[in-house]
């Protein structure tokens, strides 16, 4: 069985860091190496590290943010294949002798990617993440890899680069798209392996405009444009967040659908835009999905 390596990158959530911790080492996988990198935490993180510092090996200082702390990682790490769990995300039983396993029967797969739940605070199932078979040109659209339910052979690292430190909510969505670009082998195990936290702290909840924001133009700079799934997003939320507009009101419709064209203009440029502009829904139901 390959040798794995998990790797947390952490800041400010010792709230949920033990139930992180306790689902890798509860896995019980030999010769595991879990490295867990913390930003210079002043809650009790630190503190539940020096618990734990037999089974893992931590550090905790200043960092230049979530995608530089699992950077330094990659680096250390000494696993053939990698998996890297937030600290307030959990996997489940078993999680990682199943993505072992897979690894070990398709030599040829260099990513595996799993089902996983959106978990709330108390770790209770608000939902599926909605996780869909392997398609690259699906994956443009919208990102239906949950990242804490990926792993990855470490062998990619030397061609295809560790993650973008410029980003700051996308890193992971970034990655996936190089990598599937690039020709890389994914596989999707359809096993649930890994819980997703929603909470306020969240950044894609707590900053949702900025997270699209990047993600519009991270895909224009990767794929040459923004899709019109994304600049839907952006623009619900960016009317949300300005009026008390709201669904089934043609007002909003209108509103959601002017603000995706501006933000195709501007994202996408004078050609891309009119391209973009041109396919984004009016309907209600794309609108409601797209909230």
């Amino acid at each position: 069985m390959p040798k794995i390596t998990i790797i947390t990158p952490s800041y400010q959530q010792g709230k949920f860091l033990e139930r992180t911790l306790q689902s890798v080492l509860s896995q019980k996988i030999p010769d595991l190496e879990y490295l867990v990198m913390d930003g210079g935490s002043t809650d009790e993180s630190v503190s539940i590290l020096k618990r734990y510092e037999t089974q893992l090996t931590w550090v905790s200082e200043r960092d230049a943010g979530q995608a530089h702390a699992v950077n330094k990682g990659l680096r250390q790490a000494q696993g053939e294949i990698i998996g890297w769990l937030n600290s307030d995300d959990v996997y489940y039983p078993n999680a990682i002798q199943s993505v072992l396993q897979y690894f070990a029967a398709h030599p040829d797969v260099d990513v595996v990617y799993g089902c996983a739940d959106h978990i709330d605070e108390q770790d209770a199932v608000i939902a599926p993440y909605p996780t869909e078979a392997w398609n690259i040109e699906r994956l443009k659209n919208t990102c239906y890899l949950s990242q804490p339910a990926v792993f990855f052979r470490k062998r990619i690292l030397a061609e295809k680069g560790m993650l973008n430190e410029k980003l700051n909510f996308c890193m992971d969505y970034e990655f996936w798209l190089r990598l599937g670009l690039s020709g890389v082998s994914f596989a999707y195990l359809p096993q649930v392996l890994a819980g997703s936290r929603l909470h306020d702290q969240t950044k894609t909840l707590s900053a949702p405009l900025k997270a699209h924001y990047e993600a519009m133009h991270m895909l224009r700079e990767k794929i040459g444009y923004a899709p019109a799934s994304w600049l839907m997003n952006y623009a619900v939320t960016l009317v949300k967040s300005k009026t008390q507009l709201h669904s089934p009101q043609w007002r909003y419709v209108f509103a959601v659908w002017m603000v995706a064209g501006v933000a195709s203009l501007r994202t996408n440029g004078l050609l891309g835009g009119l391209r973009s502009f041109a396919t984004l829904p009016c309907d209600m139901l794309a609108l409601r999905k797209a909230a």
